[in-house]
């Protein structure tokens, strides 16, 4: 899966997650990046994109933590999408452990379950 493109319905899904990214503020914003994250997870660009918006939240925010945490999910989000090794449902956040699964929103599910 990893290596295919991604689909049109997961893509705009995934295109909408972050332009509602790019108008929200705080936690909204988060919202927003985390569903992308999750969107993203099987296709190692996209996966790596979100991780440096979400690098780059942290930055804003100055949240030392944040940032160095998505500094190291930038460095393995690629090969673990390639890889088809990631944490199914995990929000991308660094105040979640890396490799913990969680449940994916239903919507999103629907999205992916059809690739």
């Amino acid at each position: 899966m990893a290596r295919r493109p991604m689909p049109d319905a997961v893509r705009n899904a995934f295109d909408a997650e972050l332009q509602a990214a790019g108008y929200s503020e705080g936690q909204a914003r988060w919202d927003h990046l985390e569903r992308a994250h999750i969107l993203s997870q099987p296709w190692a660009w996209p996966h790596v994109k979100v991780h440096g918006l979400m690098l780059r939240q942290g930055l804003r925010e100055r949240d030392r933590r944040e940032a160095i945490g998505q500094v190291v999910r930038l460095i393995v989000a690629g090969p673990g999408s390639l890889a088809g090794r990631y944490p199914s449902g995990n929000s991308g956040r660094a105040t979640v452990p890396m490799m913990k699964p969680a449940p994916v929103p239903p919507d999103l599910a629907a999205l992916l379950d059809r690739v």
